[in-house]
């Protein structure tokens, strides 16, 4: 009921309501003064009509039996009559019920009719006189004195008198029918309203639930336009104005999809930060970038970006100014660019965009650890080969032994060479995907051994114990590049007998674990430095530089290893102790 009352509905029926209502009071109020002044009126000229025929039948002739009953056939139920020659004589008198000689003197008493005896106009009037249906009562009567005609000065008269109960009923009966009649318009005006406020409402309660259909972003639902008036037009506009919202919509979206595309592609951490400080958006790289601060500070601290940052961003929220630098936090290099962000005129935030340059620092100072370390591996055969052949030009050499000496230098230095070159094509050509593997089923225990026992005579002269063992039966096989993995073997096995001392031990170990085969060269050497052992994988590494040159070494081995098992589907690692030994480990599927 509440919602009836509360809608356009029930405000414009009850409006339609009161104005009708208000209305039909007027009318009926002006109405039933209009019906009972004609009533009073219609009584009035039937009394004057009634009491002329009277008087028109006593002037013509004698009052006798004959008049008095043709008086009594016009005179009606109600109506009464008294024929008087003057105030104190009554001729004849017609009357019904109680009071009747209280009523006739009341009347000719009555001062109001002292003229009609003198004169020839008829004179009403309403009189208050005791009832002529109940003693003890007074009601109000129309009194209608008409006079004779006579040739004398003074006449008598007719007075007609009307009992007020008919005009009464009368009037009550009016009064029943006017509001009968208001009561039917009033009940059909009640449902006219309410169908005509529907109606004229209909179109209304259409925009609303259409209104709720686009708050809740179902743009597809449309309002007939079968209306020409303003409602059809508000219906049109309606319409245009839920196309033009899907299509904002549909343009806001794309282009927050968009965005949301840039950030996740970006490589770049992207964190956007309110003016409270707190961070509003973040990509996937700013998630693991923020993951990673936050497992290296632990408890210790509720703000897991660096303090670093946080001084950046209150510098650029402070003074509107965007900031670049370059900082070196927990072990990493970054690059980060802070820029405010604006809503109208003032300065709602601000975004980071942080760019991890450790990798890019580590590879700049490989390149330059590269280039200096071609130089200084080649500069000292090119010397070499410089000074000899100038002393064999310049006949410095007094013998051939002298001679033979240095032609021999000058062809080991130039090998060296060929090593080097070689060694950095077969690098660069395994780090640029372009290496072939030609692999196939060998007996892993006969392969690795027979690599293993290669090196037998050169243990034996540098006096060290080279043993091999394994877990594995005779017949086990493998899917490998058999060349490729004595490469590497070779390469470990001889490393290890070079820097193991006299009595020293070299055990090559052939393990399997879960579904690898697990490889491992362990030697009781002088063992890595603990600081060295993140770079030996890496291109020239050197323990020791000058013992390795003295050997012949390139630096180049481990990183041309690494790259032949990790193109096998493998890994390599090494574990060493100073003074007690190292352990390289490299697994290979089965």
């Amino acid at each position: 009921m509440n919602r009836i009352w509360n809608s356009i509905v029930g405000k414009l029926w009850v409006t339609i309501l009161l104005l009708v209502s208000f209305v039909l009071f007027v009318f009926t109020v002006l109405m039933l003064e209009f019906l009972e002044n004609y009533h009073n009126q219609q009584a009035e000229s039937s009394l004057r009509q009634t009491a002329a025929t009277i008087a028109s039948i006593v002037d013509d002739e004698q009052v006798n039996s004959i008049s008095i009953e043709i008086i009594k056939e016009i005179l009606n139920e109600h109506t009464n009559a008294l024929i008087a020659e003057n105030p104190n004589k009554v001729v004849y008198a017609v009357q019904d019920g109680v009071n009747s000689e209280s009523i006739q003197q009341s009347i000719l008493t009555n001062k109001a009719f002292e003229e009609i005896y003198a004169s020839m106009k008829p004179i009403s009037k309403e009189l208050i006189l005791p009832s002529n249906t109940e003693k003890g009562k007074m009601d109000s009567y129309v009194v209608l004195g008409f006079p004779l005609k006579s040739e004398n000065e003074m006449h008598g008269a007719v007075f007609i008198y009307q009992n007020p109960d008919a005009i009464h009923q009368t009037s009550r009966e009016t009064t029943k029918i006017v509001f009968l009649s208001a009561t039917i318009a009033f009940i059909l005006t009640t449902i006219f309203a309410f169908f005509l406020s529907s109606r004229i409402t209909y179109p209304l309660r259409k925009m609303r639930e259409h209104a709720f259909e686009l708050a809740k972003g179902r743009f597809d639902s449309k309002l007939p336009t079968k209306q020409n008036d303003e409602i059809g037009q508000l219906a049109v506009a309606f319409n245009q104005m839920g196309r033009q919202l899907k299509h904002h919509l549909e343009v806001i979206n794309q282009e927050k999809e968009q965005l949301s595309s840039i950030l996740t592609s970006m490589t770049d951490a992207v964190i956007t930060f309110n003016r409270d400080r707190t961070i509003l958006v973040s990509n996937p790289p700013a998630d693991r970038l923020l993951q990673k601060w936050f497992i290296s500070k632990g408890s210790q601290s509720a703000k897991p970006i660096p303090p670093e940052l946080y001084h950046m961003l209150d510098h650029v929220l402070d003074f509107e100014d965007k900031l670049e630098e370059e900082l070196s936090m927990e072990g990493s290099y970054y690059g980060i660019t802070f820029s405010p962000l604006y809503s109208g005129e003032a300065i709602r935030g601000a975004v980071a965009v942080i760019r991890d340059k450790t990798e890019q620092n580590r590879l700049e100072k490989l390149r330059s650890d590269f280039i200096a370390n071609v130089s200084h591996e080649l500069r000292t055969p090119i010397a070499m080969l410089q000074g000899y052949s100038e002393a064999i030009l310049d006949d410095v050499v007094t013998s051939d032994e002298e001679r033979n000496e240095m032609i021999r230098i000058i062809y080991d230095e130039s090998q060296r060479m060929g090593r080097l070159v070689t060694d950095l094509l077969d690098l660069a050509r395994m780090e640029s995907g372009h290496m072939t593997l030609y692999k196939e089923n060998v007996p892993m225990v006969s392969v690795v051994e027979r690599m293993t026992h290669k090196f037998g005579q050169v243990a034996k002269e540098k006096q060290v114990n080279l043993r091999f063992e394994t877990e594995f039966t005779p017949t086990a096989m493998i899917h490998i590049d058999e060349d490729r993995i004595e490469q590497v073997l070779t390469n470990l096995i001889d490393n290890a007998l070079r820097h193991t001392p006299e009595e020293g031990s070299v055990t090559v170990s052939l393990l399997k674990e879960q579904t690898y085969a697990k490889i491992q060269v362990r030697d009781t050497g002088v063992g890595i430095p603990q600081d060295d052992l993140p770079y030996v994988f890496e291109r020239f590494y050197k323990a020791d530089k000058a013992r390795t040159r003295s050997k012949g070494g390139t630096g180049l081995g481990l990183a041309i290893a690494r790259n032949i098992v990790e193109a096998h589907k493998g890994t390599i690692a090494v574990n060493s102790v100073e003074k007690e030994g190292t352990t390289f480990t490299f697994y290979l599927p089965i």
